[in-house]
C-alpha cells in the first residue's frame, strides 16, 4: 500500500484502520488524527510548541503539587462506540483512575483538553474540536489562538469565555487554584 493510499484513502476509514496506518514503518514519526474518517496530520510549528512548553509545564507544576491526575502533550484518544476518530490533543489532562495507556489510544477524553491553532487551522475547525471534546466527555477546553494572543474557555454548564492579555486563565473546578496569566501562554522566553 502507497502511504499516499494509506494516508488519503477515496473513502471515510474507521478506527481499526487508522491504527493499521499508523503501524506502518513510514508513519512512524508522524502526528496523524482520525477526524470524522478521514486522516489528518498535525504539522505544529515552534510558536505552536513553545505555548504548548509553556502550558504543560503550568499544568505539570500543578499536577505535581497536587497529584490529581495526568498531563500529557499529543496523547492519543480514542472512545469504544466511535470508529470515525481518533483524536490527540496538543495537551491534555485526566483525573482518571485507571492503569496508564502503553499502546493505542486511551478509551475516554481528558477532563481537559487543549488545542492550539496552528496556520492551516481555521476557527471553524477550531470549535469543532471543542464540541467534539465537550460532546464526549471533556469537562473543560482551552483553544489557544497565537495569532489574535486570545484563549476561548469551554465548559460544558457555561457560556464560551475570551481570554485576552491583561487575563488569567484558570482551572475552574476541575483544578481548582491553577491560574496562569493570558500573556504568560503567548510570551517569548527570548523577548526583552
Amino acid at each position: 500500500m502507497l502511504v499516499k493510499e494509506a494516508i488519503a484513502p477515496d473513502r471515510p476509514i474507521s478506527a481499526d484502520e487508522f491504527e493499521r496506518i499508523l503501524d506502518l514503518p513510514e508513519n512512524q514519526d508522524r502526528l496523524l488524527e482520525l477526524v470524522h474518517g478521514r486522516v489528518v496530520e498535525k504539522m505544529p510549528t515552534e510558536e505552536h510548541g513553545v505555548i504548548a512548553s509553556t502550558l504543560s509545564f503550568a499544568l505539570f507544576a500543578y499536577n505535581r503539587q497536587h497529584k490529581v491526575g495526568r498531563v500529557g502533550v499529543e496523547v492519543r484518544q480514542r472512545l469504544p462506540h466511535d470508529q470515525l476518530n481518533s483524536r490527540m490533543p496538543d495537551i491534555s489532562f485526566s483525573s482518571a483512575r485507571r492503569p496508564i495507556v502503553r499502546r493505542g489510544g486511551v478509551p475516554e477524553m481528558p477532563d481537559l483538553a487543549v488545542e492550539i491553532k496552528s496556520p492551516d487551522d481555521s476557527v471553524r475547525q477550531m470549535r469543532e474540536k471543542a464540541a467534539y471534546y465537550l460532546a464526549n466527555g471533556a469537562r473543560l477546553v482551552w483553544l489557544i489562538y497565537p495569532q489574535k494572543r486570545l484563549i476561548e474557555v469551554y465548559d460544558p454548564d457555561a457560556e464560551v469565555e475570551i481570554l485576552i492579555e491583561g487575563d488569567v486563565l484558570t482551572g475552574r473546578d476541575l483544578l481548582p487554584g491553577f491560574i496562569l496569566p493570558v500573556a504568560e501562554v503567548f510570551a517569548d522566553p527570548l523577548a526583552e
